[in-house]
């Protein structure tokens, strides 16, 4: 049994959870969520609080159980706060616009690159090299924010490309010159 799994979810402020067994919809300030969850996990909510449980004769493996209650805590965690990413381009003459529902990144190609924004993210561009994907569902900011860097990842060795603000390239040595 999960112990993660055991621990209940207290409600922030403002968060209101709702829905049949199968299917619970989650309200706060930030947005709105709809979460599935198989037959096996049940939810149990009473004063504030949300209790996963499992069924252990459903056949579903246990590790579900505790990846369903995180799932649900990220859900809670994104209506209340919602989650950000920020990626920044370093190179010359690399920039970022928004323009209407499309992110346009010019990142040394002979051709401009752009991604479609879905429609549950907010992409904000600072300075031309610094983009900003916030949004209420984690996986769609991460996912979005990955896409995104995935056009032009960091290279080793003058560190030109996209990357996450807190990430760390390991710069590499270039060539040395031959021996006499």
């Amino acid at each position: 049994m999960s112990r993660l799994g055991k621990t209940p979810i207290t409600l922030p402020k403002g968060v209101e959870v709702k829905g049949s067994e199968r299917e619970i919809e989650i309200k706060g300030p930030k947005g709105a969520i709809t979460k599935h969850f198989p037959e096996g996990i049940s939810l149990k909510i009473e004063e504030g609080e949300v209790f996963v449980q499992y069924d252990e004769k459903s056949g579903l493996p246990k590790p579900m159980y505790g990846l369903y209650r995180s799932l649900l805590n990220n859900a809670i965690l994104g209506v209340s706060e919602g989650f950000k990413k920020e990626l920044s381009l370093i190179g010359v003459g690399y920039r970022a616009a928004v323009k209407g529902n499309a992110l346009d990144l010019q990142l040394g190609f002979s051709h401009p690159s752009q991604l479609d924004i879905p429609s549950d993210i907010q992409v904000a561009v600072e300075k031309s090299t610094l983009i900003k994907i916030s949004g209420v569902d984690k996986q769609l900011v991460g996912q979005f924010a990955a896409n995104v860097r995935a056009l032009r990842p960091p290279e080793p060795y003058k560190g030109k490309g996209i990357r996450y603000v807190d990430e760390y390239v390991r710069k590499k040595a270039g060539k040395s010159a031959k021996g006499k």
